[in-house]
């Protein structure tokens, strides 16, 4: 993977863009103080060289009834591990999987709308072949919880 490089306009774009996607470039651009064609290519080009992935709304999972969070480490099977990680990010209630130095292998975090529906996919992962043990941590309180400031 070809780090690429950006420039002080091409993070300030991108602040703007973390924290209101749908702001129309003509405001960016009046708020950075840069053309709306600057504005315009900059994110073309950020967006063609892959650095802008897409574009997504920021939902409150809690008002929607998922309140309960996990953090699971996983242990696998050696060789294994990218098969296991496969089926277990295909599940809706993923949010990320993180393969890990240390005891683990794997790091899940998983939100859920009931600590029942947390268990059934708890026992589920610790049947699947190649999954030797997992290590499962509620989420008491989140602080923070987002993407980095650039």
């Amino acid at each position: 993977m070809n780090i690429v490089q950006v420039d002080d306009t091409d993070v300030n774009i991108l602040n703007v863009l973390l924290h209101d996607a749908k702001m129309p470039l003509r405001e960016i651009g009046k708020k950075l103080n840069i053309s709306f064609v600057t504005v315009l290519n900059r994110i073309k080009r950020m967006e063609q060289e892959g650095v802008i992935k897409g574009y997504s709304a920021r939902i409150d999972t809690k008002r929607m009834g998922y309140d309960t969070c996990v953090i699971i480490h996983v242990r696998i099977a050696k060789g294994k591990m990218i098969e296991v990680e496969k089926k277990i990010a295909s599940s809706r209630q993923v949010v990320a999987v993180y393969d890990t130095t240390g005891e683990y292998d794997i790091v899940i975090v998983a939100k859920f709308k009931s600590t029942t529906q947390m268990d059934s996919f708890l026992k589920k992962v610790q049947t699947y072949e190649f999954v030797e043990r997992t290590n499962t941590a509620l989420v008491l309180h989140t602080m923070k919880e987002g993407q980095i400031g650039l």
